[in-house]
């Protein structure tokens, strides 16, 4: 299957996107980032004020007879999506009022779970010409796993650290694409009316993808995701029928140049060795009968052998004891508890133990990966 997926990686391939679909194996995609027609159903040309004709979306391929028509094009390859995707991958669809719930409920009527719904709200959107409705000033991204219990990636931490120390909320406010970003051929005119800004594309990739990650478009078009995708170490494949966007788009993505391997790495709490409060027991870094204190040293808990905290004839761990004690329904231990330093007049929280605990772990480990290889290279040679 991994050969078999080689041959599409990084590619552009040419057909009907559902056709195209049925061709990748199963449970291979890492994530689908889909911008289908959104079916916007304009009644005539739009003008602005002064009579100057709006470059609005009337291209053939958003043109459908029927909404039953549309509802079986999102069925056909949401279903295909579903199963090419990975049971740890998740899919992303865009669209406006015109198509979102529609395609919102066939995803969900195709085993999809929706994790969360994005408002991309633009900061310089188009005015609503007519004046008879209001401006529309967003479009919703859907966010889907395979199914309710299914694991899926999810980089918390990177979006904390992007969103200035706060979580990331699900209201994005990025302009629409324009000036030097916006595609355009060789007579100046726009190579594709529903061109997404790449800064929209790196935070879907960067929400819920790794570095190697095999990224899906079926509807491609002017190749904003494998443009991102590739700036950003993962790998892609694209859809789409029309020869005059796939040249467009394979040149764009041509011409861009790829940095340095080692800043693409997702480092998440979430990621990291996990250190039970025993194994700092078991390693020496605390011993049993340790006083550990609160933060502002009003109470104390003594540490039993077994890893769990002794007060007032009370036994509980880190976290329920800290819970506890400040009545309050959870606590994160780590960071709660403190002790003294070894050879200092200061308290260290334990979390600060724990570091050293892990780099200690992830140290071992990577001595075991190099004397592994070592085996593997000899077992090569012979």
């Amino acid at each position: 299957m991994i050969r078999m997926l080689d041959n599409f990686k990084d590619k552009i391939l040419k057909g009907d996107c559902i056709e195209v679909l049925k061709s990748l194996p199963d449970n291979s995609i890492d994530m689908v980032f889909a911008d289908p027609p959104y079916n916007m159903q304009l009644g005539g040309d739009l003008h602005r004020p002064d009579h100057s004709k709006v470059d609005a979306v009337t291209d053939h391929w958003d043109k459908f007879d029927t909404m039953k028509t549309y509802d079986e094009l999102s069925k056909a390859w949401l279903h295909e999506a579903y199963r090419v995707l990975k049971p740890t991958g998740t899919l992303w669809v865009i669209g406006s009022y015109h198509n979102i719930y529609r395609v919102g409920a066939t995803l969900m009527d195709e085993g999809f779970w929706i994790l969360n719904d994005v408002i991309w709200r633009k900061n310089n959107p188009m005015p609503n010409f007519r004046g008879t409705r209001l401006c529309n000033a967003h479009e919703t991204l859907i966010w889907a796993s395979k199914g309710e219990k299914n694991k899926f990636t999810f980089n918390y931490d990177t979006l904390k650290e992007m969103n200035d120390g706060l979580q990331m909320r699900s209201d994005w406010l990025i302009p629409i694409c324009s000036g030097g970003e916006r595609l355009k051929d060789e007579n100046g005119v726009k190579v594709h009316t529903t061109q997404k800004p790449e800064a929209l594309l790196y935070r879907v990739l960067m929400t819920a993808s790794k570095p190697g990650d095999i990224i899906l478009d079926p509807f491609f078009g002017s190749g904003t995701t494998g443009a991102v995708a590739k700036k950003m170490g993962r790998n892609f494949i694209g859809i789409d029928r029309e020869e005059f966007y796939i040249k467009h788009a394979q040149a764009r993505i041509d011409a861009i140049e790829t940095g340095d391997s080692s800043s693409l790495k997702i480092e998440g709490k979430r990621e990291e060795t996990r250190i039970p409060f025993s194994m700092l027991l078991e390693n020496g870094l605390i011993t049993p009968g340790t006083e550990l204190i609160c933060p502002k040293g009003q109470n104390t808990a003594k540490v039993h052998s077994d890893g769990s905290l002794r007060m007032n004839n009370e036994k509980a761990s880190i976290h329920k004891m800290g819970a506890k004690i400040q009545n309050a329904p959870s606590c994160n231990g780590w960071t709660y508890w403190h002790t003294k330093a070894k050879g200092k007049n200061k308290s260290i929280s334990i979390d600060e133990l724990r570091k050293i605990m892990r780099q200690k772990v992830d140290a071992s480990r990577m001595v075991g990966r190099t004397e592994t290889q070592k085996s593997v290279d000899i077992l090569e040679v012979m």
